[in-house]
């Protein structure tokens, strides 16, 4: 019993917390917004599903970085490119992307195309912090570890955000997803917080 209603005051300290900071960003997404509407139209957000705790699978809100069409040009990169296919297949990412629009680097860079991921936090499926949204077929990727990564809510920030970001190798992120499920902690949390300030900050590692 102990044990459930902690949970259930993070939870509502999480949501308390994520509805203060919409309130304080509010004025600087609808800039974003205005931005995105400005150099490349509609929409202004999108949805990528990804697997949370106990497998629940939800929408994962990001602004939108990429042209409209994406996953047609990841797939024509994929086809006629081997050295990006070789890249897609071993990271899940691109390190140059031609997916993204201009807009979208600058938010990826300083990370704001995530501020929207605080409904997912209002809505439960998020923590402020905990391990990295990963998509369904990720998951057989994380081996043992997986059982780790389902026992919590991933977060909008953790350690892979902290620890060089794209700069680490997917098994480092999958490491560090391990590492902040084993030894997580309310004190853990808020030095990631404020680590996430500082990266933010500089753009260490940025996407």
């Amino acid at each position: 019993m102990g044990a459930m209603k902690e949970a259930m005051a993070w939870a509502f300290l999480n949501q308390f917390s994520a509805l203060i900071l919409l309130l304080l960003f509010a004025p600087l997404m609808l800039l974003i917004i205005a931005m995105i509407w400005r150099f490349d139209g509609s929409p202004f957000t999108f949805a990528h599903y990804r697997v949370g705790m106990g497998g629940k699978v939800f929408p994962c809100f990001k602004f939108r970085t990429m042209v409209r069409n994406s996953e047609q040009v990841l797939q024509a990169l994929l086809c006629t490119d081997p050295a990006a296919r070789a890249e897609w297949e071993r990271d899940q990412k691109l390190s140059n992307d031609p997916r993204i629009t201009p807009i979208g680097k600058f938010l990826r860079k300083t990370s704001l195309d995530e501020l929207p991921q605080l409904f997912n936090v209002l809505r439960g499926d998020m923590n402020l912090v905990g391990p990295r949204p990963i998509m369904l077929g990720e998951l057989p990727r994380y081996g043992q570890v997986r059982w780790h990564y389902l026992s919590v809510k991933p977060g909008m920030t953790g350690l892979w955000q902290v620890s060089g970001r794209n700069a680490t190798s997917y098994e480092e992120r999958v490491a560090l997803d391990r590492r902040y499920v084993e030894q997580r902690s309310g004190w853990m949390d808020v030095c990631i917080l404020f680590r996430t300030l500082g990266v933010v900050l500089t753009g260490h590692g940025a996407r």
